[in-house]
């Protein structure tokens, strides 16, 4: 079905990050894996390129163009290399940016948007806890005021661009005014403390840690949004960093059936190409329908979002359905390389394990039930 949610632009752009991820990260793909990391000079070509900065005003080293369809662009491109880029570079645009931009005052942005748009600053956000998990409201990480500043402490987990971040954006709970608020911590800060990476199943290319705040003490200038108005300011960045997961899942899957397709037609069986079987055309016909109906509803997902029309329910049923259709996908896919899919140095085998936390996070699938189901009023 032909998509009609990209304009001329958007597929010139497209065509600079396929260069981009063919130069920078293709070749680099198991060194990255090996050391559980992206190289931080490839941060910088990615600013270099203009990456970093989508929706970011220019004054400020970015973009200076607002339209989320350039997020999903790059999001889609880099799902080619592996899910991993797409959620490394992904948490810095699509996750922290609208945090900087909307909940800064006007020092604050010019002092962390330009590295920020660069690379020189690698992101990440701290909300989970070992005890919260999609609980947000269950966040037990404190910041109690002293003199001038707050003494930040607590703990957070699965912190995607948590070992390398230079800039982190935590979400504690606060005594006066009560509820949570939000601080910036940046790398340096006495009392701020990591763990090693985190030894993931799959996306081994994205740095994941635990990270520690041993009463950080963070000056006032580092507080962003409202005091004590941290939960409703984190629940409305929720949609667009659910409709960018969900946009990344369609893609990804969609990278590993094309190289289904290309393996049924080369893989013999029994005297014929495996794709030949009705057992697999059934199969990949499954695939690429459901694949399909995704695609439609995330596009017009982003279309909402980008006329700011995306709900929460929305989003979250284009989170909830895309992942649940990607795992799917992708099972069907490892399949159908038999024992090949089951080997790491085959992509659909690192593909399938890099696709299951897509259930996990952003909220669980069962949150996702959670929130639509509310919508339904069924009493």
């Amino acid at each position: 079905m032909r998509r009609t949610l990209f304009e001329d632009e958007h597929e010139w752009f497209r065509e600079s990050v396929a260069a981009f991820v063919d130069r920078e990260l293709m070749p680099n793909r198991e060194r990255f894996r090996s050391q559980r990391s992206i190289d931080r000079d490839t941060w910088l070509k990615a600013g270099e390129a203009g990456f970093l900065g989508l929706g970011v005003p220019a004054e400020y080293g970015g973009s200076g163009v607002e339209d989320f369809r350039f997020n999903a662009v790059l999001g889609e491109e880099l799902a080619r290399a592996g899910f991993a880029y797409s959620s490394s570079f992904g948490i810095q645009t699509d996750v922290v940016a609208p945090y900087l931009l909307r909940l800064t005052d006007e020092e604050q942005r010019r002092r962390w948007l330009p590295g920020f748009c660069s690379g020189e600053t690698i992101s990440a956000i701290a909300m989970t806890e070992p005890a919260a998990g999609s609980d947000l409201k269950g966040i037990q990480s404190t910041a109690r005021r002293d003199g001038e500043g707050w003494l930040l402490s607590g703990s957070k987990t699965f912190i995607t661009n948590g070992f390398n971040a230079d800039l982190i954006v935590a979400a504690a709970q606060t005594p006066d005014p009560g509820g949570i608020s939000l601080f910036v911590v940046e790398e340096g800060m006495e009392g701020f403390g990591r763990g090693s990476k985190l030894a993931k199943l799959g996306q081994h290319e994205a740095d994941t840690a635990e990270l520690f705040f041993d009463e950080v003490r963070v000056p006032a200038r580092n507080l962003i949004g409202e005091p004590g108005r941290g939960m409703a300011q984190m629940m409305s960045h929720l949609s667009q960093e659910r409709i960018s997961t969900a946009i990344v899942n369609v893609a990804h899957a969609e990278v590993a059936l094309r190289l289904t397709l290309e393996y049924v037609r080369e893989r013999r069986a029994f005297g014929q190409p495996i794709g030949g079987f009705q057992n697999t055309r059934f199969a990949l016909a499954q695939a690429d329908a459901e694949l399909d109906t995704a695609r439609v509803y995330v596009d017009r997902c982003v279309e909402a979002h980008v006329a700011g029309e995306l709900t929460a329910v929305e989003a979250a049923k284009a989170k909830l359905v895309s992942s649940e259709i990607q795992n799917r996908v992708l099972d069907t896919c490892l399949q159908l390389h038999g024992g090949y899919g089951y080997i790491e140095e085959y992509e659909v085998a690192r593909s399938w394990v890099d696709a299951r936390v897509t259930r996990i996070w952003a909220g669980t699938n069962e949150i996702m039930k959670e929130v639509i189901g509310r919508s339904l009023e069924l009493g």
